[in-house]
């Protein structure tokens, strides 16, 4: 199983960072994707990567952390993309509930990390929170320009909670979900039934840790090794088995984020 989504680096793991990678190994957890979500932490999710076999990276700027934005930004992350094991841009997208960041600069950092990830044929990790049709127009006009390779891995929308019409749009455009914890909560029934409906071959599943830890588990700190419980989930709700999910979403991280194969038995992504 791989977590697509957890931020490693972040202070919360500062104590036990290495005990939280082996307790994911030996829940069968053996690979893990860091986001940043500024400059510092591109930097911290590249040592990660450095660190730990198990560990790689991603970089660029969140949008709570576009406020002071400008072309030195986008020059670091174009730098630090050619940094240890960097497989994606991200996390970068939209957030119009905290609004740390003007909206016009939210756009702007966005519409610019997405020109580079094109450019350097990398995959994104799209950040949306309250900024819907923002984000959707933004993507699906940049996801229309790319190559004929990158159009069928243009990224993930990271801990995805949207609507069924933006799930639609979403992989109309070519992207992947990603499910984290709420997937397992009780009000999250929009959720899980998109998780449901959504093609096999386009599902992923994240931690988001420290954050989003999944029933039984929801108040305290999350960490990757409690991902068996939302891969459990999304065979529940799918009506699948559990090998099939964590084949489908093992294979399905590897191909959008170029990672080595693993050798599983193949599981038809066409099925339930």
């Amino acid at each position: 199983m791989i977590d697509t989504h957890c931020h490693l680096n972040f202070d919360d793991f500062s104590a036990d960072r290495r005990e939280v990678v082996a307790r994911a190994a030996a829940a069968g957890v053996d690979r893990i994707i860091n986001p940043a979500v500024d400059l510092a932490t591109c930097v911290a999710s590249i040592d990660l990567a450095h660190e730990f076999t198990e560990v790689y990276a991603a970089v660029g700027v969140h949008p709570n952390s576009t406020a002071s934005w400008s072309p030195e930004h986008l020059g670091a992350v174009r730098d630090y993309s050619q940094g240890h094991k960097v497989i994606a841009i991200g996390e970068i997208g939209l957030d119009y509930h905290w609004e740390y960041s003007p909206r016009s600069t939210q756009i702007r950092a966005f519409e610019e990390q997405l020109a580079l990830a094109a450019a350097l044929r990398l995959p994104v990790i799209i950040h949306n929170r309250e900024a819907d049709e923002d984000v959707m127009r933004i993507l699906e006009d940049w996801a229309a320009g790319l190559d004929s390779e990158m159009r069928l891995r243009p990224g993930v929308m990271h801990s995805f909670s949207g609507s069924s019409a933006i799930a639609e749009r979403a992989l109309a455009a070519g992207f992947y979900l990603g499910f984290t914890g709420p997937l397992t909560y009780k009000k999250a029934e929009m959720t899980r039934s998109i998780a449901a409906a959504a093609p096999l071959d386009r599902l992923l599943v994240e931690t988001d840790a420290p954050y989003l830890t999944p029933v039984p588990h929801r108040g305290k700190r999350n960490e990757p090794q409690y991902i068996p419980l939302i891969v459990e989930r999304l065979a529940a709700i799918r009506q699948s088995s559990l090998e099939a999910i964590t084949v489908a979403t093992t294979q399905n991280a590897e191909r959008l984020f170029g990672l080595p194969q693993t050798k599983q038995e193949d599981v038809s992504l066409t099925s339930s």
